[in-house]
């Protein structure tokens, strides 16, 4: 593992889901460490202290939710992002409700997580505390859409900007245009999967 580099926890008890997602994160240079089960991503939080976690939403014994209860009780917090199978309003509801900073739902694209992971991880940066300083309230878009993080992680990676800029800069450009980020983010999204899909 890098010294400079953020350190990010993934946690789901479907080994393929954790292999492949694990790999793509390293393969963008992201330093992971993974656990299958609750008990043991709340063991190797506590031992490492990483900046971020993806946790599986439902996991036999401890689920996602019950090891998401313990990052956000540590001081400082861990952030986390959630995992799902499942996208009813009631389980994305419970996920704003705990303080994820952003919802994935399965079958997971890398491609879209890997920016979605890097405007997660800017993020955190931005609200961890420093020794003179307390850790801030959540800015207000900590409940933003998955659409809009993953196309504020594409404005980071290819202009170059930090999280707050490349959120500036979607909402600017939405607004040159006469629509909302919202939507502007949702086709910059499915521009990128499509660019993606090219065979090479």
């Amino acid at each position: 593992m890098s010294a400079d580099s953020p350190l990010v926890l993934v946690v789901d008890d479907d080994r393929l889901v954790l292999v492949t997602l694990c790999a793509g994160l390293r393969q963008a240079g992201i330093d992971v460490i993974e656990a299958d089960n609750g008990d043991d991503a709340i063991l190797l939080a506590r031992q490492h202290k990483p900046q971020l976690a993806i946790l599986d939403m439902r996991m036999q014994g401890k689920s996602g939710m019950d090891v998401a209860r313990y990052l956000a009780s540590l001081t400082p917090p861990i952030d986390f992002l959630f995992l799902s199978a499942f996208n009813d309003s009631q389980t994305v509801d419970e996920a704003k409700r705990l303080g994820a900073l952003g919802y994935l739902v399965k079958p997971l694209d890398v491609q879209q997580i890997v920016p979605a992971v890097r405007a997660a991880l800017a993020r955190t940066q931005e609200t961890r505390p420093t020794p003179a300083a307390p850790r801030p309230a959540p800015p207000p878009s900590r409940d933003v859409r998955l659409d809009e993080s993953v196309a504020i992680g594409i404005l980071m990676e290819r202009l170059r900007l930090d999280y707050r800029r490349a959120a500036e800069a979607l909402r600017a450009q939405a607004q040159a245009e006469g629509g909302d980020a919202a939507a502007l983010a949702t086709g910059m999204v499915e521009a990128a999967n499509r660019l993606n899909s090219i065979p090479r």
